[in-house]
């Protein structure tokens, strides 16, 4: 059964961008409800009750006591607005239900239980639907659908066929998937790039051509540097010729 929370509106008088900035600045949170062929009605809520209110339940499933000018109304809420940035709620639209009257409305999908899957073979369960659409009546209205998983092996899958929703009609279709098993992936075995490898020997046969390449650019540099000096010239000794004898 869907979960009951009260909340006190007050009539809006002005509309418009300049009123709802204005209503925001005095932490008033413009909102309208609509619904049964009524005019569509402005209304303002106090941000912080508001926000009180709406922890942790799930809003589009939460029934909403309204209370405007002493006259309670029962309500549900349609739509939020967030701040872009910050998450405070800018807006809010709310619809009049009265019991006895279906209506449709979209119920979150819990899943249950930890499949075998992922305890025994390390897949990874992957919920694809997070919530369906149903028609009930106000007074059957789940909080909430679950689902349980636990038996599920890998590859296998839990369709829409599978839920259970009593005093409800489901809309959504029933062939579609709200949770498999994946098989877990494959880890990459990255190879380093043969350029990045710095520590590779040589092939002996390059390494021998080149150091005979090098012992002849050593022979040949020897021989041009005897070639350009110029040839030395033999030493002459000088010898004294001996004296001839007078006589």
């Amino acid at each position: 059964m869907a979960q009951m929370v009260s909340l006190a509106a007050s009539p809006r008088e002005k509309t418009g961008k300049g009123a709802a900035r204005q209503a925001r600045f005095a932490k008033q949170v413009p909102a309208v409800i609509y619904g049964h062929g009524r005019p569509a009605q402005s209304l303002m809520v106090d941000a912080l009750l508001l926000e009180q209110a709406l922890s942790g339940v799930e809003p589009e499933s939460t029934l909403i006591e309204l209370t405007v000018d002493g006259k309670k109304t029962r309500a549900l809420i349609r739509e939020i607005q967030r701040h872009p940035i910050r998450p405070d709620i800018i807006h809010v639209d709310f619809y009049e239900i009265h019991s006895g009257e279906k209506i449709t409305l979209k119920v979150p999908v819990h899943l249950v239980g930890a499949p075998d899957g992922v305890r025994n073979g390390g897949g990874v369960l992957d919920q694809v639907l997070r919530e369906v659409k149903i028609e009930v009546l106000p007074e059957h209205i789940p909080d909430r659908v679950e689902l349980d998983v636990t038996a599920l092996l890998i590859g296998q899958v839990r369709h829409v066929s599978d839920l259970t929703i009593p005093n409800a009609v489901i809309l959504t279709g029933a062939g579609l998937t709200i949770a498999t098993v994946v098989p877990p992936r494959a880890e990459e075995v990255v190879t380093p790039a043969a350029e990045a490898v710095s520590d590779v020997a040589e092939p002996e046969l390059i390494r021998k051509v080149r150091e005979e390449e090098g012992e002849e650019g050593e022979g040949a540099a020897a021989e041009g540097k005897t070639e350009g000096k110029a040839e030395a010239k033999p030493k002459v000794e000088k010898t004294e010729k001996p004296e001839k004898s007078k006589g």
